[in-house]
Protein backbone atom coordinates (compact mmCIF):
# COMPACT_ATOMS: atom_id res chain seq x y z
CA UNK A 1 0.00 0.00 0.00
CA UNK A 2 1.74 3.47 -0.80
CA UNK A 3 1.37 6.16 1.76
CA UNK A 4 1.79 9.65 0.83
CA UNK A 5 4.32 11.65 2.47
CA UNK A 6 1.67 13.95 3.79
CA UNK A 7 -0.28 11.31 5.30
CA UNK A 8 2.72 9.80 6.54
CA UNK A 9 4.27 12.69 8.70
CA UNK A 10 0.55 13.58 10.40
CA UNK A 11 1.16 10.21 12.10
CA UNK A 12 4.20 8.02 11.48
CA UNK A 13 3.43 5.28 13.89
CA UNK A 14 -0.36 4.98 13.40
CA UNK A 15 -0.23 4.62 9.79
CA UNK A 16 2.29 2.84 8.58
CA UNK A 17 3.88 -0.25 10.50
CA UNK A 18 6.95 0.44 8.58
CA UNK A 19 9.47 3.52 8.21
CA UNK A 20 8.25 5.57 5.38
CA UNK A 21 11.15 4.97 2.81
CA UNK A 22 10.84 0.55 3.81
CA UNK A 23 6.74 1.18 3.41
CA UNK A 24 7.81 1.93 -0.37
CA UNK A 25 10.21 -1.02 -1.16
CA UNK A 26 8.12 -3.52 0.69
CA UNK A 27 5.35 -5.88 -0.08
CA UNK A 28 3.95 -8.46 2.32
CA UNK A 29 3.95 -12.31 1.33
CA UNK A 30 0.90 -13.48 0.66
CA UNK A 31 0.49 -15.66 3.60
CA UNK A 32 0.96 -11.92 5.54
CA UNK A 33 -1.67 -9.55 6.92
CA UNK A 34 -0.41 -6.51 8.74
CA UNK A 35 -3.41 -4.77 10.67
CA UNK A 36 -3.04 -1.95 13.00
CA UNK A 37 -5.03 -2.68 16.40
CA UNK A 38 -7.69 -0.11 15.64
CA UNK A 39 -8.41 -3.11 12.52
CA UNK A 40 -7.90 -6.52 14.36
CA UNK A 41 -10.34 -8.95 15.44
CA UNK A 42 -9.39 -11.75 17.68
CA UNK A 43 -11.79 -14.19 15.35
CA UNK A 44 -8.53 -13.67 12.87
CA UNK A 45 -6.85 -16.31 15.26
CA UNK A 46 -8.70 -19.35 13.84
CA UNK A 47 -7.02 -18.40 10.46
CA UNK A 48 -3.79 -16.35 11.53
CA UNK A 49 -1.05 -16.80 14.44
CA UNK A 50 -0.44 -13.34 15.27
CA UNK A 51 2.39 -11.55 16.34
CA UNK A 52 1.81 -7.85 17.40
CA UNK A 53 4.53 -5.20 17.58
CA UNK A 54 4.69 -2.02 19.31
CA UNK A 55 5.65 1.78 16.99
CA UNK A 56 7.37 4.53 19.30
CA UNK A 57 8.04 7.83 18.20
CA UNK A 58 10.70 10.11 20.15
CA UNK A 59 10.08 14.17 19.52
CA UNK A 60 13.73 14.45 20.21
CA UNK A 61 13.06 17.67 22.83
CA UNK A 62 14.11 15.87 25.73
CA UNK A 63 17.14 13.25 25.47
CA UNK A 64 18.33 11.81 28.23
CA UNK A 65 21.91 12.57 29.01
CA UNK A 66 23.27 9.07 29.62
CA UNK A 67 27.11 8.55 30.07
CA UNK A 68 29.10 5.54 29.34
CA UNK A 69 30.36 3.47 32.64
CA UNK A 70 34.29 3.95 32.53
CA UNK A 71 35.07 0.16 31.94
CA UNK A 72 33.37 0.47 28.56
CA UNK A 73 34.27 2.74 25.81
CA UNK A 74 32.40 3.31 21.83
CA UNK A 75 34.54 1.39 18.78
CA UNK A 76 34.57 1.36 15.54
CA UNK A 77 33.29 -2.34 14.75
CA UNK A 78 33.05 -4.48 11.48
CA UNK A 79 30.54 -5.73 9.81
CA UNK A 80 31.43 -8.86 10.88
CA UNK A 81 31.60 -8.26 14.30
CA UNK A 82 27.81 -6.54 14.40
CA UNK A 83 27.02 -9.69 12.89
CA UNK A 84 28.36 -11.90 15.70
CA UNK A 85 27.07 -9.52 18.73
CA UNK A 86 23.62 -9.36 16.94
CA UNK A 87 24.05 -13.03 16.78
CA UNK A 88 24.53 -14.14 20.34
CA UNK A 89 22.08 -11.35 21.67
CA UNK A 90 18.63 -13.01 20.30
CA UNK A 91 17.23 -16.76 20.56
CA UNK A 92 15.57 -16.42 17.43
CA UNK A 93 17.83 -14.46 14.74
CA UNK A 94 21.02 -15.04 13.22
CA UNK A 95 22.28 -12.01 10.97
CA UNK A 96 25.39 -12.80 8.72
CA UNK A 97 27.87 -10.91 7.59
CA UNK A 98 26.49 -10.02 4.70
CA UNK A 99 22.94 -9.01 6.03
CA UNK A 100 24.84 -6.86 7.98
CA UNK A 101 26.33 -5.34 5.02
CA UNK A 102 23.23 -5.06 3.45
CA UNK A 103 22.06 -2.03 5.42
CA UNK A 104 25.47 0.06 4.14
CA UNK A 105 23.56 0.14 0.79
CA UNK A 106 20.51 1.52 1.91
CA UNK A 107 19.68 4.88 0.78
CA UNK A 108 19.21 6.21 4.74
CA UNK A 109 22.46 4.32 5.93
CA UNK A 110 23.89 7.24 7.81
CA UNK A 111 27.86 5.65 9.30
CA UNK A 112 28.03 7.42 12.33
CA UNK A 113 24.66 6.04 13.23
CA UNK A 114 26.25 2.62 13.24
CA UNK A 115 27.37 2.59 17.35
CA UNK A 116 29.65 -0.33 18.83
CA UNK A 117 30.20 -0.55 22.93
CA UNK A 118 32.97 -2.68 24.37
CA UNK A 119 34.87 -3.65 27.29
CA UNK A 120 38.27 -1.28 28.38
CA UNK A 121 39.75 -4.73 29.81
CA UNK A 122 39.49 -7.72 27.25
CA UNK A 123 38.18 -5.76 24.20
CA UNK A 124 34.79 -8.24 24.26
CA UNK A 125 31.63 -6.43 22.46
CA UNK A 126 29.11 -5.98 24.03
CA UNK A 127 26.41 -3.38 22.77
CA UNK A 128 25.44 -2.55 19.38
CA UNK A 129 23.11 -0.20 17.99
CA UNK A 130 22.62 0.34 14.11
CA UNK A 131 20.11 3.43 13.29
CA UNK A 132 19.03 5.02 9.56
CA UNK A 133 18.15 8.25 8.79
CA UNK A 134 15.98 9.28 6.20
CA UNK A 135 16.51 12.79 4.72
CA UNK A 136 13.23 12.87 2.14
CA UNK A 137 11.14 12.77 5.81
CA UNK A 138 13.39 13.71 8.39
CA UNK A 139 12.96 10.97 9.98
CA UNK A 140 15.30 8.95 12.28
CA UNK A 141 14.96 5.07 12.49
CA UNK A 142 16.09 2.77 15.19
CA UNK A 143 16.81 -0.84 13.85
CA UNK A 144 18.72 -2.82 15.63
CA UNK A 145 19.58 -2.06 19.69
CA UNK A 146 21.16 -5.09 21.60
CA UNK A 147 23.41 -5.71 24.64
CA UNK A 148 24.93 -8.91 25.34
CA UNK A 149 22.65 -10.96 27.72
CA UNK A 150 25.12 -11.18 30.90
CA UNK A 151 25.94 -7.18 30.90
CA UNK A 152 22.17 -6.28 30.38
CA UNK A 153 20.51 -4.00 33.29
CA UNK A 154 23.88 -1.61 34.10
CA UNK A 155 22.76 1.16 31.70
CA UNK A 156 24.55 0.02 28.24
CA UNK A 157 21.25 -0.54 26.21
CA UNK A 158 20.08 3.33 28.10
CA UNK A 159 23.66 4.91 26.59
CA UNK A 160 23.03 3.28 23.19
CA UNK A 161 19.94 4.56 22.66
CA UNK A 162 20.23 7.80 23.81
CA UNK A 163 23.70 8.46 22.05
CA UNK A 164 21.72 7.63 18.63
CA UNK A 165 19.24 9.79 19.36
CA UNK A 166 21.71 12.50 20.00
CA UNK A 167 23.11 11.97 17.34
CA UNK A 168 19.40 12.08 15.14
CA UNK A 169 18.96 14.91 16.37
CA UNK A 170 21.59 17.05 14.66
CA UNK A 171 19.62 16.12 11.10
CA UNK A 172 15.85 14.74 12.07
CA UNK A 173 13.21 16.00 13.22
CA UNK A 174 11.51 12.83 14.76
CA UNK A 175 12.51 9.17 15.66
CA UNK A 176 10.90 5.75 15.31
CA UNK A 177 11.10 2.56 16.55
CA UNK A 178 9.56 -1.01 16.92
CA UNK A 179 9.79 -4.06 18.53
CA UNK A 180 7.86 -7.12 19.36
CA UNK A 181 4.94 -6.64 22.34
CA UNK A 182 6.43 -10.10 23.86
CA UNK A 183 10.02 -10.29 23.83
CA UNK A 184 11.23 -11.26 26.94
CA UNK A 185 14.18 -8.59 27.12
CA UNK A 186 11.19 -5.84 27.23
CA UNK A 187 12.37 -3.56 25.07
CA UNK A 188 9.61 -0.98 24.71
CA UNK A 189 10.63 -0.20 28.65
CA UNK A 190 13.92 0.48 27.54
CA UNK A 191 12.74 3.33 24.75
CA UNK A 192 10.17 4.48 26.56
CA UNK A 193 12.64 5.41 29.62
CA UNK A 194 14.61 7.33 26.81
CA UNK A 195 11.65 9.56 26.01
CA UNK A 196 9.71 7.51 23.16
CA UNK A 197 6.36 7.59 23.02
CA UNK A 198 3.21 6.25 21.71
CA UNK A 199 0.07 3.80 21.84
CA UNK A 200 0.16 2.47 18.41
CA UNK A 201 0.32 -1.55 17.66
CA UNK A 202 0.71 -3.33 14.70
CA UNK A 203 -0.35 -7.18 14.46
CA UNK A 204 2.00 -9.43 11.77
CA UNK A 205 -0.38 -11.82 10.93
CA UNK A 206 0.99 -15.18 9.17
CA UNK A 207 -1.81 -17.94 7.93
CA UNK A 208 -1.85 -21.47 9.79
CA UNK A 209 -0.53 -24.53 7.87
CA UNK A 210 -3.11 -26.41 6.58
Amino acid sequence: MNISLEKYLADPCGTSSLPYWKSLVTAPPENMLILHDSEFSANLLGEYVDEPYFRLSHDLRHIPDISLPDKFELFDASPAQFSEHISECYDDISMSESEVETYSTHSVYSPELWIAVRERDGGRMVASGIGEFDAQVGEGVLEWIQVSPEYRGCGLGTFVVCELLHRMSKTANFVTVSGAVNNPSSPEKLYRKCGFAGDDVWHILRKKDN
